[in-house]
């Protein structure tokens, strides 16, 4: 990212101070292989959820995203990355609006199903439209979240979508499903030890 990428995400003149950037990667340097870099980024154990969309026609489109995090409370804006092109991004254009389903333990073969070059990927899992933007909401989530697309931003072969919460619900006794390290897996739940004055 150069300093002039930075308005886009949302920092105005003021605030570049002290966000101003080199361009990079600086010529002197290299960038690490292909093979290094997926088990660096391996490394990190994530959720999974299913981002979501519609067509004009109200077609389904959806995929499978473990990059996606919280941006802003207030508003209340999250950040999906979604690998260009895809017709779920193209559904996101179009429509403006996402939906972001973070799905529970146990449901990797949702998260198969819609990682896997298949046409029908809702087939077999069940889904309603949501309540404020008619994006498909999934069942056996731990959360879901409908947003509005407010900035769309490319960062190498992907592209950075910041989507503002309209509606959003949670089950609070669910675990999620996690993924490490090219394996899903189950999060082991277990109480936060009190810190000293509690």
């Amino acid at each position: 990212m150069t300093a002039p990428d930075i308005p886009r995400l949302g920092l105005t003149e003021r605030e570049l101070t002290a966000a101003r950037v080199p361009d990079y990667p600086p010529p002197e340097l290299d960038q690490v292989d292909l093979d290094t870099f997926r088990a660096v980024m391996g490394s990190l154990p994530t959720g999974v959820s299913v981002v979501t969309s519609h067509t004009s026609d109200g077609a389904p489109r959806g995929l499978t995203c473990s990059a996606v995090c919280s941006v802003s409370a207030s508003p209340p804006l999250l950040l999906v990355c979604v690998k260009a092109p895809s017709p779920t991004l193209a559904a996101i254009h179009e429509s403006g609006v996402f939906g972001v389903n973070v799905l529970a333990a146990g449901t990797d073969q949702t998260a198969r199903t819609f990682a896997a070059p298949v046409p029908e990927r809702f087939a077999g899992v069940p889904w309603r439209p949501g309540p404020r933007t008619g994006v498909p909401l999934l069942g056996d989530t731990v959360a879901a979240a409908e947003c509005v697309l407010t900035r769309s931003h490319i960062a190498g072969d992907h592209q950075l979508l910041i989507g503002r919460l309209v509606f959003g619900r949670s089950a609070p006794d669910q675990a999620p499903l996690a993924f490490w390290r090219t394996r899903f897996s189950e999060l082991r739940l277990q109480p936060c030890p009190k810190t000293k004055g509690e």
